[in-house]
């Protein structure tokens, strides 16, 4: 246990890692868990890399979480006469809630919503900023713009509003479609795309129920008005820096980074940082020292799990993105001035005896220099742990293997499998030595709640020396 890494790799599938035998490389190269990109392909592709995604999980006997990412309400131009228009300097364009256009100066726009929310003196990005136009006029239902430099607008390019909050559900028919089929495949954590405010979680769990958990994906400006309600009705969330950095000033994402991973990180909450990484290797064998200086900022800020994107999902070298990655985090772990417990979630206004327990728990595993074991069924006791950035290790023994997938996610956290179901405390303490003597650990110290199954119910801990 005292080598493993504890931030987390979490890696996205696509062309580039098809197939059992390639997903089981990228999990020995480093990756913990799986994203399975549900802005691109169909149903049948995605069951099929889910199935290989299973396959490879059997093959290394580590249990992975698999992460189905919706696509989200992404707003788009309509379609254009030709399929572009040029635009000049001097082009004053009409913005109309349509959904083709056959005039040059009529720039339609099938999003109502969007058309209504603009306000003289917005900004309208499209095609992730390479074309910025400003509102000047509103003329009843259109608005009038005028770009800021000249350029082209080509059909169904995305289009954004930094700042202007959008009254668009969280979910289209599409992600409704998308996520119910995931989880008849046995995915582990639903993505919500373009989250703009915590009401948008609850309309996630009415569409799908509690059993899934669900990671608020944060890329609009609205969502850091509500960050902290976003984050506590969310099971984790996801810095999007990708469209994030779309509606933000280039200076201001390192700062919305830094904050969304402090709130989560005082909710107790697992954060994933995520997007262009290691960019330069989706073609490079090797990355910028900037990106590995990003990487390595993720890791002292204290995230749960660093994500590659196009690198291991259509990228030229995806092991060697990932390894990259394991000794990037490694290095950084292993600095001296790297200090886990600067990174802990602060007290709560009122500990539960949990959390409590979670705490001290992890300071006697520190003063004694030895591992940590907790016993769980939901996870909830070793997610508290890992909350506390121990400098120790955390083994995590579980009967439910949905446990154990989904603690693949969680900073300092390594996994495995107790079948039986203890009826007893000493059963507990059982199982923990088992697994504990084939790894020729001496002394380690135990946490766990009795009654077992109660929600919350962390209570105990105990010093175990095995002779």
């Amino acid at each position: 246990m005292s080598t493993r890494r504890r931030t987390k790799i979490l890696a996205t599938l696509g062309p580039a890692s098809d197939g059992a035998l390639k997903m089981e490389e990228l999990l020995r190269a480093g990756v913990d868990l799986f994203r399975v990109n549900f802005s691109h392909g169909a149903h049948a592709e995605h069951a099929a890399r889910i199935a290989a995604a299973r396959e490879a999980e059997k093959a290394t006997g580590r249990p992975i979480a698999i992460l189905a990412d919706l696509q989200g309400p992404k707003l788009r131009v309509g379609d254009l006469p030709g399929g572009h228009v040029d635009v000049r300097m001097s082009s004053e364009l009409r913005l109309t809630a349509a959904s083709k256009s056959d005039e040059p100066d009529v720039i339609p726009v099938p999003h109502p919503e969007l058309i209504a929310s603009l306000q003289l003196g917005d900004r309208l990005l499209i095609d992730d900023g390479k074309m910025m136009l400003h509102i000047v006029k509103v003329d009843g239902a259109d608005r009038i713009a005028r770009p800021v430099a000249p350029g082209r607008i080509a059909s169904r390019k995305g289009i954004a509003a930094p700042g202007r909050p959008i009254p668009i559900p969280a979910l289209t028919e599409k992600d409704v479609a998308d996520g119910k089929f995931a989880m008849t495949q046995g995915i582990d954590y639903l993505a919500l795309s373009f989250v703009q405010r915590a009401a948008d979680i609850t309309l996630a769990r009415k569409m799908f129920g509690d059993a899934i958990q669900i990671i608020a994906k944060i890329e609009k400006p609205a969502a850091l008005d509500e960050l902290e309600a976003i984050v506590q009705q969310a099971d984790g969330v996801m810095v999007a820096r990708g469209d994030l950095g779309v509606e933000l000033s280039p200076e201001q994402v390192p700062i919305a980074q830094r904050r969304i991973v402090r709130v989560a990180r005082q909710h107790g909450k697992p954060v994933i940082i995520a997007t262009h990484m290691l960019e330069s290797m989706v073609e490079s064998l090797a990355p910028t020292r900037a990106e590995a200086n990003d990487v390595a900022t993720a890791v002292y800020q204290g995230a749960d799990a660093v994500m590659l994107s196009a690198e291991s999902a259509v990228g030229r070298h995806p092991t060697a993105a990932v390894a990259i990655m394991d000794r990037i985090i490694r290095a950084i772990e292993a600095d001296r001035d790297a200090n886990p417990s600067a990174q802990a979630a602060a007290w709560t206004s009122v500990p539960t005896t949990a959390d409590a327990c979670a705490r001290a728990a992890s300071k006697l595993a520190d003063d004694l220099d030895c591992p940590m074991v907790v016993f769980t069924r939901s996870g909830s006791s070793a997610q508290r742990v890992s909350a506390t950035r121990p400098k120790q290790p955390i083994h995590a023994l579980t009967p439910q293997i949905q446990t154990a997938r989904r603690l693949s996610l969680i900073w300092g956290v390594s996994a495995d499998l107790e079948p039986e179901e203890p009826k007893s405390f000493d059963d507990i303490l059982e199982a923990v030595n088992r697994h504990e003597a084939a790894s020729g650990i001496k002394r380690f110290v135990i946490t766990a709640g009795w009654p077992y199954a109660t929600d919350n119910s962390t209570d105990t801990i105990k010093v175990v020396e095995r002779k």
